[in-house]
């Protein structure tokens, strides 16, 4: 990632950033990503752990067996009950 960002990319596409992270880790990568996109670096996430893509995210797709779910807002589909109970483990 760092030697991503120092070329000073419009574009950051990112695969999984956080597999394989302490929850620390996760915490200052997702910092990270929030203060590229502050800066105006747009930024493709591709991320399993819904809670913090969808909280980053302003657009959000949500993909099920290779197509494509639910679109919409980070917000509208963090805040979506189908998605908070099969993707964020919420009853």
């Amino acid at each position: 990632m760092g030697r991503a960002l120092m070329c000073r990319p419009k574009l950051l596409m990112l695969d999984e950033p956080s597999m394989g992270l302490s929850p620390i880790m996760m915490q200052k990568i997702m910092e990270t990503i929030r203060e590229l996109r502050s800066q105006g670096t747009t930024i493709l996430l591709v991320e399993q752990n819904a809670q913090a893509a969808l909280s980053l995210a302003d657009r959000a797709h949500v993909m099920e067996i290779g197509r494509i779910a639910l679109s919409g807002t980070g917000q509208d589909l963090l805040h979506d009950e189908s998605v908070r109970k099969a993707y964020l483990g919420e009853d």
